[in-house]
């Protein structure tokens, strides 16, 4: 079992920046794809960006890509978001997920574990 911590949410000015991290309860390298998804009020939960277990290969969803980064340390066996230049609709719950393999998925169904999620609100 995985266990998965985020932290680093909070208000952020649009704009600016902001850095998620998702920390793992064991060792995540060899086994999974790190990914994060978010959900706003009133919505389904959608793919932000996800990370090959190497850490090689990166995926983004086309609202976020050239603004937000993915990168894995797998010694400390975390995960991050960077946050660029984040705009009002990216005020969500963000949530981070590993799952099993090496390719990256990006629908919810597809992850093994789940974090509570970190909530990023960016004013205007």
């Amino acid at each position: 079992q995985v266990q998965l911590v985020e932290s680093g949410g909070g208000l952020v000015q649009g704009g600016g920046s902001l850095r998620l991290s998702c920390a793992a309860s064991e060792s995540t390298r060899m086994m999974y794809a790190m990914d994060w998804f978010r959900q706003a009020p009133g919505k389904e939960r959608e793919f932000v960006a996800g990370i090959s277990w190497s850490g090689g290969r990166t995926y983004y969803a086309d609202s976020v890509r050239g603004r937000f980064t993915i990168s894995r340390d797998n010694a400390k066996n975390t995960v991050y978001l960077q946050m660029n230049s984040p705009q009002p609709e990216d005020t969500a719950v963000y949530f981070c997920a590993a799952e099993l393999g090496i390719v990256v998925h990006t629908t919810p169904e597809a992850m093994n574990y789940w974090g509570k999620g970190t909530l990023v609100t960016v004013s205007s």
